[in-house]
């Protein structure tokens, strides 16, 4: 366990969380259990032997197998802190030769991007030799580091540190021109006493401390598909644990442990922030660790341990956080989507604000404590297959090969047998996810990493909702699906619907019914309401949706206007209208013929004048004429 101290919020409490590092593992002294693997020389003979390794915890130890290689010692970048192709090496193997192991010397970087740079070079593996003589400890992952969190994810070939002495032994036999082949053997990294694998995944609930609870989060994620098969199946034991840890007599009454603890000092948990006086505290974290120890407690009572998957799994899509929804509130809604029952819980997880020692929580405490052969759990994440120490990359395919190389030979189930790992989450009560079962629609979607609830799209319209409680129809063509969930009701041939096509997504009754359009709409009485046929020749019938009005007599109803007139003035207005029609053609007719009389004879009147002016003066469009008069008197 690393504690992340990060930004001190005082003197006071680096020291309080210094006490609780050493206050890890109660009444006892620590002891840490490194998981070794069998690395055998083959040779030279000079050196052929078997020696002990630790498995470094990452990449992807090839448990229940062996791996065969050539070691080389690279001239330059030994202690593997640069990428090698910066000094031209590559450890790329050769057609039908023994993969590269790589020897680099331990210092100056993290052990994990030792491992990277002489992956992305084409190695096999990587021996890491230790720089001074000591036992054996285990390669961890860096905590905090936002530039290794990069390339973590991405390690998969395996590694493993070699003792100071060894190592000098392998570097002095490849100087002098030896090959040096080694045998990398996991088959007994775990052990494999009968047909059914116990494992144990120490986690946390915290969503906010950095790289390792992202990779947490993810494995979660995308393990619970193989862990409920294997769990459905009879073939494992999985039990999840918490570590917490208890703040000494002297600071039970400060402020940080009041902060980070429940049960006055007895449980506490690092605040996540790690600033006491904004975010959440430590004790919100140790109370939800709490509950969801509980819930597994109590699926496991029903019959149904691998629950805790889909509420971990839930918990940490729906309650982030980072979205301020850390809380009961949050997690009662996960709860009742997943039909666990909320009062057995709230009974196992007790008040947290007794001073009193809480069973669950005390029981876990106890559990931190290596027994036989498995040491203390001192490292979150933490893995334990057959109280064995897994040490590798918390990822899918490399923990389902350690847990199935537990198991007694021959009786491994077929899901360790292929790399296909399906089941349909779906089938048991809808996956916990909303559904309309009128339409035959579901929120739940079946994936290769176990099932997730999303809105679904239909014939081309979007529902919108979280998934888990809501699903709505939104935007244009809603009412086609399922009428949008609005009413709807057809009798006699006549069909009536609540649903309006519009964006809002409200449902609104049509007319003629009233009601909240999504449960009911009823049929308006206008004839008892009053609300139509209300004149005194008229006669009111209610029909589902509407209403019929009739007149005495020979009276006719008009239902714009809510009245009845007489069907003989009806005819009579038929018939003046008729007459007013031709009446205004013939004015129309007449006006039009008067003014293409008027217009033709004032052309004629304008042509004649022009005529008679022509002679006694030229005009402005026509050319002069000789003046014969002059002529005459000359």
């Amino acid at each position: 366990m690393e504690v992340k101290l990060g930004k001190p919020a005082s003197v006071v409490s680096l020291g309080f969380l210094l006490l609780l590092f050493l206050s890890v593992v109660p009444n006892s002294v620590a002891r840490f259990v490194v998981e070794k693997n069998s690395l055998t020389v083959t040779s030279p003979e000079g050196i052929k032997g078997t020696h002990d390794s630790a498995i470094g915890n990452f990449g992807i130890p090839q448990y229940g197998g062996s791996m065969a290689g050539a070691v080389v010692y690279p001239k330059e970048n030994r202690k593997g802190c640069r990428e090698f192709s910066e000094v031209g090496i590559s450890f790329q193997s050769k057609p039908g030769a023994l993969p590269t192991f790589v020897l680099v010397d331990r210092g100056d970087c993290f052990f994990a991007l030792k491992v990277w740079n002489a992956q992305k070079a084409g190695a096999s593996a990587v021996l890491v030799a230790d720089d001074v003589e000591e036992a054996l400890i285990t390669m961890d992952t860096p905590e905090e580091d936002v530039s290794s969190s990069k390339y973590i994810e991405n390690i998969t070939i395996p590694s493993a540190l070699v003792t100071k002495s060894f190592g000098e032994k392998l570097k002095k036999a490849i100087n002098g021109g030896d090959m040096v082949n080694v045998n990398l053997d996991w088959r007994e990294a775990v052990p494999h006493p009968d047909d059914r694998v116990e494992y144990e995944l120490w986690t946390n609930s915290n969503d906010e401390c950095g790289v390792k609870c992202d990779m947490l989060i993810a494995f979660v994620k995308d393990f619970r598909g193989p862990a409920q098969i294997l769990e459905k199946g009879g073939y494992t034991q999985f039990t999840p644990h918490y570590i917490t840890w208890y703040c000494p007599q002297a600071f039970t009454l400060s402020r940080q442990c009041k902060s980070q603890c429940i049960n006055h000092g007895r449980y506490c948990a690092p605040d996540p922030e790690q600033d006491f006086s904004s975010g959440y505290d430590g004790k919100d974290v140790v109370i939800e660790n709490l509950r969801q120890l509980c819930v597994f407690k109590v699926a496991n009572e029903s019959k149904k341990p691998w629950v805790w998957w889909n509420y971990v799994t839930d918990f940490q899509i729906r309650c982030p956080m980072k979205d301020k929804k850390y809380n009961k509130e949050c997690a009662d809604t996960v709860i009742k989507s997943l039909g666990v029952d909320a009062k057995n819980i709230e009974k196992c997880m007790g008040d947290p604000n007794a001073d009193a020692d809480n069973p669950v929580l005390k029981e876990e405490q106890d559990a931190q404590v290596g027994k036989g052969s498995r040491g203390d759990v001192t490292i979150l994440p933490t893995l334990v297959v057959n109280n064995r120490q897994y040490r590798g990359k918390l990822e899918k395919g490399a923990v389902l090969k350690a847990i199935c190389s537990g198991f007694e030979e021959t009786t491994a189930p077929a899901v360790c047998l292929s790399d296909d790992v399906e089941t349909n989450e779906c089938l048991d009560n809808n996956g916990g996810c909303w559904q309309d079962k009128k339409a035959n629609i579901t929120a739940c979607k079946d994936t290769f990493r176990g099932r997730v609830c999303e809105c679904p799209l239909v014939d081309g319209v979007q529902f919108k909702g979280d998934g888990y409680n809501q699903c709505e129809v939104s935007g244009s063509g809603r009412c086609k699906i399922n009428n949008g969930g609005c009413w709807h009701e057809s009798r006699n041939g006549h069909t009536f619907s609540a649903c309006v096509d519009r964006g809002d997504g409200k449902c609104q009754c049509p007319t003629g019914f009233r009601g909240d359009g999504v449960q009911s709409c009823e049929d308006i009485d206008e004839c008892k309401d009053k609300k139509a046929c209300q004149c005194p020749e008229c006669s009111c019938k209610n029909t589902w949706g509407s209403y019929d009005c009739t007149c005495s007599g020979d009276l006719l109803y008009i239902r714009d206007h809510d009245t009845c007139i007489s069907k003989r003035a009806t005819e009579v207005r038929s018939a003046w209208t008729a007459v007013w029609v031709i009446l205004i053609g013939l004015a129309l007719a007449g006006a039009g013929g008067y003014l293409v009389y008027k217009y033709r004879l004032r052309s004629y009147m304008d042509s004649e004048i022009r005529a008679i002016m022509a002679q006694y003066m030229p005009l402005d469009n026509q050319s002069e004429v000789p003046n014969h008069v002059n002529e005459d008197h000359a």
